[in-house]
């Protein structure tokens, strides 16, 4: 490999409004890890998060950290364990990675495991970098005909598929999300990559937003969809779904929340959580090799590494959808 160690630059935060572009050196893979070339790394609410208040929830930047954790990159070094990767493939990148063999892994959940390594959630770095080392096991090979850009996008279509798994989304369900109706645009986008309605809320009471839905839809939704964390978005998730059906919470907000807990159990509404995703990426990617699923219209920003901190101001304010920075020089192509 050509990089010298005084080429790995990084996006990392010290802590709340400190945001830097720093030179680390080039990691060195264990056996059953790979080095990565980083190609294409989305920007998350939550690396802004980071940076803006150098928290979330429990999870304290104390040391400095690099953020980053939607990625795809090509292999360049494989450890000496690792056979099912080489140099030159491009991947996809798993970022929760179990530290070891428990109950959570056992049963297939890795996700709860309480110590799984997870890039860019302190004190784990991620991968806004030139050069990431990874364990082989949670990295994916792409498909020639899956983008650098769609691999990086398939964390948070992950997040999206764990929570239909987990609502029990299937053929013919009549689903409502529950997320950005406060915007026109990004109405028009979710129109786009195949909302059949959409409604735009604005000083409607929880009642009468559940009556909007019914009404557009023709009739209550199976499953509600809620990706905000608002407590009167719940409350409006609770009274939109038909009796019998499943809320899924998706958005994290306050950790009290007011909800009408009794119209969701006398009418058996089930209410599930998610947290992360599991055994998600290979469905992910069978999904956009087989161009059933387009999310490529998602991406409305991109930058090269060296402006991050620009594409980062970029995300605060809200523009466009999601902004992807460009970690190889050579190549910034999608």
């Amino acid at each position: 490999m050509a990089a010298a160690a005084g080429q790995n630059i990084a996006v990392v935060v010290h802590r709340a409004g400190d945001l830097r572009l720093e030179t680390r050196p080039v990691p060195e893979p264990g056996p059953n890890e790979v080095l990565l070339r980083m190609h294409s790394v989305g920007i998350c609410g939550s690396d802004v998060h980071y940076w803006q208040h150098g928290r979330i929830g429990d999870f304290v930047v104390k040391d400095p950290m690099v953020l980053g954790h939607e990625a795809a990159g090509t292999v360049v070094k494989v450890g000496s364990g690792v056979t099912h990767l080489k140099p030159g493939d491009r991947v996809a990148i798993e970022p929760g990675v179990p530290r070891e063999m428990d109950e959570f892994c056992k049963t297939g959940r890795y996700n709860l495991s309480p110590t799984i390594f997870f890039c860019a959630t302190p004190p784990d770095d991620g991968n806004l970098c030139r050069y990431y080392k990874h364990s082989a096991s949670y990295c994916y090979k792409l498909p020639d005909n899956v983008t650098f850009e769609e691999g990086a996008l398939i964390e948070p279509l992950s997040v999206g598929i764990h929570a239909c798994k987990r609502a029990g989304v299937t053929l013919g369900s009549k689903v409502f999300v529950s997320g950005s109706d406060l915007s026109a645009s990004r109405l028009q986008k979710a129109k786009e990559v195949g909302a059949d309605f959409t409604i735009q809320v604005k000083n409607e009471t929880p009642q009468e937003v559940a009556s909007k839905v019914e009404g557009v839809l023709g009739c209550m939704p199976d499953i509600t969809v809620e990706c905000t964390g608002v407590q009167a978005c719940i409350q409006a998730g609770i009274y939109a779904t038909r009796s019998g059906g499943t809320l899924v919470l998706v958005g994290l907000g306050p950790e009290m929340v007011t909800v009408p807990i009794v119209n969701a159990a006398v009418r058996e509404v089930d209410i599930r959580g998610i947290f992360r995703y599991c055994n998600t990426w290979p469905v992910a990617i069978a999904l956009l090799a087989s161009k059933r699923i387009n999310i490529k219209p998602l991406v409305t920003h991109r930058f090269p590494l060296e402006k991050a901190l620009e594409a980062f101001e970029t995300t605060k304010r809200g523009e466009g959808v999601k902004v992807m920075l460009k970690c190889d020089p050579t190549d910034q192509s999608p």
